[in-house]
């Protein structure tokens, strides 16, 4: 298939999630199989997730965005490793993912990890921060965090089904992932894009060219006047298509290399809008950034190695490949 020729398909994953027969399941995986080495994004319908919920979340993320500056910054973020709490615009940078150097992006932000967690020896151990830091919740808007818990927990089953449906395609076992993930360090994050009120910087983006960095995100959008393009395996970009009930999903940089590159993590941005789209540009994503567990160790897996196709990488774990990476993205550059 010729690279201008590839499109981001959709995906029903209903089976995955119902314990549907396997010939329904090896359905699934063999498409999402597709997707992952053709251009490493879906959208799925048959989530489960309901809409009531994406609408309520969405409703309390305005409301708090909505806030007056020194509001927010009354929960921001506690730590450049932290991705926790408020995050104002220029205080983030996503191209350094990549190593490049842009201006800031033009968003802001509100992030969460893990709400439920029990006090134990693996959720205490130096290596679980900041995965298991705590959250900094605002006393505004009231709804905010009940909204976030229930959406968290809608799309983490659909993590979990996903990851099931990736196995089979990887000719692993269906659980495979089970206790790679069963403790996982994800994060939710509410990215706001406001009404541009000055030109952009050379290089400015809404959000600058990068790769996620977990096993896979889970995204949806409320309008795409300068929003999401993912980049062809080949170059040029393509246009995410904004579905009504359903969600992007995209691999990230782990999947990458427990595959040996067999699925490539896909460099994707968020673009500014068109001078005539501007008025009309607000605009709210959210995204679920779907990590392992901190000690799950990043070593390529069993089917994507061969005498031929030896491990590209060195084996690490989850927390090691993580901090670091994610660190460079704040404001300031955390110590290396």
């Amino acid at each position: 298939m010729r690279d201008q020729d590839v499109s981001i398909p959709i995906i029903d994953v209903s089976p995955l999630l119902q314990n549907g027969p396997s010939a329904a399941v090896a359905e699934v995986a063999d498409q999402l199989r597709l997707a992952c080495e053709r251009i490493g994004f879906f959208a799925v319908v048959g989530h489960g997730v309901p809409s009531s919920v994406k609408e309520e979340l969405s409703h309390q993320a305005y409301g708090f965005f909505d806030l007056p500056y020194a509001e927010k910054m009354r929960v921001k973020r506690p730590a450049p490793e932290q991705n926790r709490g408020y995050i104002a615009t220029g205080d983030e940078t996503l191209a350094r993912l990549g190593g490049r150097e842009t201006p800031p992006d033009m968003k802001e932000l509100y992030a969460i990890g893990p709400y439920k967690w029990p006090l134990d020896d693996y959720h205490l151990a130096p290596d679980a921060y900041p995965s298991f830091a705590p959250n900094p919740w605002p006393d505004r808007p009231a709804g905010l965090r009940q909204a976030m818990e229930a959406y968290w927990d809608c799309v983490e089953r659909l993590a979990g089904g996903i990851a099931k449906g990736f196995a089979v395609a990887l000719e692993l076992p269906p659980d495979y992932f089970a206790n790679r993930i069963d403790h996982n360090t994800s994060q939710l994050r509410l990215m706001h894009y406001p009404v541009p009120t000055q030109a952009p910087e050379p290089g400015q983006l809404r959000a600058g060219e990068h790769t996620d960095l977990g096993m896979m995100t889970i995204l949806t959008a409320d309008n795409d006047r300068g929003g999401l393009q993912v980049k062809r395996r080949g170059g040029g970009w393509v246009d995410a298509p904004l579905l009504d009930d359903a969600f992007m999903v995209n691999i990230g940089d782990m999947m990458m290399r427990w595959t040996n590159d067999r699925w490539v993590s896909t460099p994707h941005r968020v673009i500014n809008p068109p001078e005539e789209a501007k008025s009309t540009s607000r605009r709210l994503s959210i995204g679920y950034f779907f990590g392992p567990n901190y000690d799950t160790l990043l070593e390529c897996l069993p089917t994507c190695q061969s005498a031929d196709q030896p491990p590209r990488y060195e084996t690490l774990t989850v927390h090691n490949y993580r901090v670091h990476r994610f660190a460079r993205t704040a404001g300031q550059l955390a110590a290396d």
